[in-house]
């Protein structure tokens, strides 16, 4: 028994650390994310923090494992039963906007900022957030080609266009909402959506 309460115990402390580090890198990037600054934020020694992950690019290799699952389980997990085309490119782009509007984070969608973060370098980081972002436009697409199948969409659809159009309309939420201070941007980037797919919205 002792030694599940351990395991247990070691379990939450890593959680609380990758929180408190996807909280921090939201704000100011995941560069700022080191065992030093973690260690003083959650009241550890360094070691503490240091032997959940042994070194700083660890440590922010894991914080990205955590935004992505997040990513998971608020925008796909909830749309991943309905039907294919269509009816789940719809809600998933439902559910994408209202992740960015309100991911969890202080600094916005993490995602997003961790992309900037990388997207020009190289790296255990960089692939980790290349191959995240490579499986989203991957499902995106085969909801494309199926909802073109369906004749939901017209044939001929261009859907690199389409995915590139959907990710910069989710990409301006947090930029709008926390340099501009506009508020209504979930509805404007779901308008958005609705019109780079040439769909009418319901309401």
């Amino acid at each position: 028994m002792a030694g599940r309460a351990s395991a247990q115990a070691a379990l939450e402390t890593r959680r609380s650390v990758l929180r408190a580090a996807a909280e921090l890198a939201s704000v100011e990037g995941l560069d700022s994310v080191t065992i030093g600054r973690l260690a003083d934020r959650l009241g550890m020694s360094k070691a503490g923090v240091i032997g959940q992950f042994r070194s700083k690019e660890k440590l922010q290799l894991e914080t990205v494992n955590l935004v992505v699952e997040d990513f998971r389980a608020k925008v796909w997990e909830p749309v991943r039963h309905l039907d294919a085309g269509l009816p789940r490119l719809l809600g998933a782009c439902a559910s994408w906007v209202r992740y960015a509007a309100d991911p969890g984070y202080p600094g916005g969608c993490l995602l997003t900022q961790v992309t900037y973060d990388y997207d020009a370098r190289t790296g255990v980081v960089h692939d980790r957030i290349a191959e995240s972002r490579a499986d989203w436009r991957t499902a995106l697409r085969h909801d494309i080609a199926a909802a073109v199948a369906a004749g939901d969409l017209p044939p001929g659809t261009d859907a690199p266009q389409i995915v590139y159009g959907l990710e910069s309309l989710a990409g301006g939420i947090t930029p709008a909402r926390l340099l501009h201070g506009d508020d209504e941007t979930e509805k404007w980037a779901l308008r958005g959506m609705y019109a780079v797919l040439g769909v009418t919205p319901t309401n």
